[in-house]
């Protein structure tokens, strides 16, 4: 019989989309909106993906695979949509609008003027200079995906970026950044209203149905890590409404572990400074603030500890690096006993389970997430299960293919080894670089995140970034 020593530890990843879209159908009247095509094609090549000439072929593509089915104005406009979704119950419908009035106006006022957008699950803005159609069509899909999930698919522990927008031009920017950051690591969904929001964090339409008892299994709020939103947006009859402010006080008031990011340049985002991160939209380098922000205070980067002002005192990018963390609150000085109350705060706001779950630690997440010890108790526990994890870590192999691969060395030869179409899926769904992140190569694990493809350019782009950070990470241990 093995010893204990010698086990192997099976490397679960995290899928947190079961369901995957199947197919992408075109129709629209825009040459541009069909060309985008080619980028499906390039980067999810798993999709199957076709143009249809005119409304009788969408109405007769019918499929039970899951679906998304891509617009431009013209094509929503001479179609029937009801029908259509009749017939396909698993699939999204999205609009690629290049009408300015639908690209900022909330949905009530374009629904009015264009009625054809109410046949849309979701609207993104396109032009040919800012927003072109090959650059949103990966998110827009994407965000089909998520919604279909979240909606219709999977009962499973999610993590869910939400955000609240009426402008579709804004998160067109905005979105592709987000994606890059978070991989397959988190979904994300949009709402347009103040009802939508509360509908999908709290399950009902109006804040005084809210019953602390009652929300989780109604609504979607603990399964929130961040709430990205405007301060004007649609409430009730009111379209331009302040309702931003009543969301983030009861999302603070109800679930204080979300981090809030109050994307607006109106005056009063400032008087909310302090229930969350005012990021001033659309201001030069806005998108890089976000981007620094959801790696900080998310759990998707370094793992950080900030006094009650906001003032970083520690910083861990690895599960070795938060036990030196631990083993500084253990001690017995006053220094030790005020980290010992701020670990305390970020155990009651699920901070160590959310960072372990997006650094696919998911089984050490979920023993830690109910857990509400004190003091010098919540020290030791912690302790006592991250080094566990860590002596289990030289033995938790990447499986690729039949080949195990336990170290970089071992990753760069199965890369140039094993044929293109084996990586593929381990590199679409983030599946090297969850592995990655549980080694401890978080800035490795970064930089593959974004990336899809097909064949041997796809093969060749691992294999030399792999190999660019075998020698950054040999030279760094080298050093004094």
């Amino acid at each position: 019989m093995a010893s204990r020593d010698s086990r192997e530890y099976e490397f679960i990843p995290r899928i947190i989309n079961p369901v995957k879209m199947k197919r992408a159908r075109f129709f629209a009247a825009d040459g541009h909106v069909r060309e985008s095509r080619k980028v499906l094609v390039e980067k999810m090549p798993w999709l199957v993906t076709d143009v249809l000439p005119d409304p009788q072929s969408v109405l007769a593509a019918v499929s039970g695979e899951p679906s998304v089915f891509l617009f431009d104005d013209t094509g929503l406009a001479i179609l029937d949509a009801k029908t259509l979704r009749s017939r396909s119950p698993d699939s999204v419908f999205v609009l690629l609008s290049f009408q300015p009035y639908i690209q900022f106006a909330p949905p009530q006022a374009a629904a009015q003027k264009y009625p054809y957008t109410t046949g849309a699950d979701l609207v993104f803005a396109v032009n040919r200079d800012a927003f072109p159609p090959e650059s949103i069509i990966l998110p827009a899909v994407r965000a089909a995906e998520d919604l279909l999930n979240i909606k219709k698919h999977s009962s499973l522990r999610r993590f869910i970026f939400h955000i609240v927008d009426d402008e579709p031009r804004w998160f067109s920017q905005f979105l592709p950044v987000l994606y890059a950051i978070i991989g397959q690591r988190a979904d994300v969904m949009i709402t347009r209203t103040y009802e939508e929001s509360l509908s999908f964090l709290f399950g009902v339409e109006e804040e005084s149905k809210i019953r602390a008892e009652s929300r989780l299994p109604r609504g979607h709020g603990d399964d929130v890590v961040c709430l990205i939103t405007d301060i004007f947006f649609p409430k009730g009859d009111e379209l331009q409404s302040g309702a931003g402010r009543d969301l983030i006080r009861l999302v603070n008031r109800r679930f204080p572990r979300i981090p809030v990011i109050i994307a607006s340049k109106a005056k009063e985002a400032h008087e909310l400074q302090g229930l969350g991160f005012v990021l001033p939209k659309g201001d030069p380098g806005s998108l890089e603030k976000l981007r620094e922000h959801i790696l900080n205070f998310t759990g998707m980067g370094d793992f950080l500890v900030s006094d009650d002002e906001g003032r970083e005192l520690h910083r861990a990018k690895n599960i070795q690096e938060i036990c030196g963390i631990l083993l500084q609150a253990e001690k017995d000085n006053e220094e030790a006993r005020r980290l010992r109350q701020l670990l305390e705060n970020y155990g009651d706001k699920d901070k160590f389970s959310t960072w372990l779950y997006m650094h696919s630690y998911r089984e050490l997440g979920d023993r830690l997430r109910p857990r509400r010890s004190r003091g010098r108790e919540l020290i030791t526990l912690l302790k006592r299960n991250l080094q566990v994890e860590i002596a289990r870590l030289d033995r938790t192999p990447l499986a690729i293919g039949g080949e195990k691969i336990f170290h970089l060395p071992d990753l760069l030869a199965a890369l140039r080894s094993l044929p293109p179409e084996t990586i593929q899926p381990y590199s679409d769904n983030d599946i090297i670089s969850s592995w990655l992140d549980r080694r401890g190569y978080p800035e490795l694990a970064e930089e593959l995140r974004p990336i899809h493809g097909s064949g041997t350019e796809l093969r060749q782009t691992l294999v030399e970034i792999v190999d660019k950070w075998i020698t950054v990470y040999r030279e760094r241990d080298s050093r004094p």
